[in-house]
């Protein structure tokens, strides 16, 4: 095994083969892939991918990727959103969506927005928000409520009347609820698509 190793090339080599076979490799394969003569020589560079986060130890002791390896999106960086300034694209990892955008994942659901109320929060119809459910909202959080029977999607509110719900568009009214007051989650994210 080599004095240095390499870690952004054993990287790529994991996720080409992940690429290929869609399961991560045994030690065996890992000393192929690498080009150790041996599967012991593998047990370095895996603890220390382990300490990266790029793999872990799955229930059964085998080693199985993270979305470190799995993740399909690129992330080059940062762009500056005032000021133009001079850009270098680098490969900095690869990143799942789902990892970065959802916290509890058996407890988040996605629905498509309907309607204009919450446009001035920057919320558009057709655009999806990832919704968790399980919390107690605080106030101004952006809510899925069911109220009186129908749901909707407002900003969460409290003052000495109780519970109410206010749109982010002025020509909508801010609404109490009459009988019944459900929370079916916070807004975690908005997805919208560009054609």
């Amino acid at each position: 095994m080599p004095r240095h190793i390499n870690m952004q090339e054993k990287i790529q080599q994991l996720r080409a083969f992940y690429r290929a076979e869609g399961r991560a490799p045994s030690f065996g394969e890992m000393a192929q892939i690498f080009g150790y003569a041996s599967k012991y020589a593998v047990y370095g560079p895996v603890r220390q991918l382990v300490e990266l986060g790029y793999l872990r130890h799955s229930s059964r002791g085998k080693v199985a990727f993270t979305s470190k390896i799995t993740g399909s999106i690129p992330a080059l960086g940062s762009i500056q959103a005032g000021f133009p300034s001079p850009a270098e694209e680098e490969l900095l990892d690869t990143i799942s969506l789902d990892e970065f955008l959802v916290r509890r994942p058996e407890a988040t659901y996605i629905l498509t927005v309907s309607g204009d109320s919450m446009q001035d929060a920057g919320i558009q119809p057709g655009d999806m928000v990832l919704v968790e459910k399980g919390e107690k909202p605080k106030l101004n959080d952006i809510v899925i409520a069911q109220i009186d029977g129908e749901w909707t999607l407002k900003y969460y509110g409290k003052d000495r009347e109780g519970i109410y719900l206010d749109p982010a568009n002025a020509r909508y009214a801010r609404i109490r609820p009459a009988r019944t007051l459900h929370i079916g989650g916070i807004v975690r994210a908005v997805i919208r698509k560009y054609a």
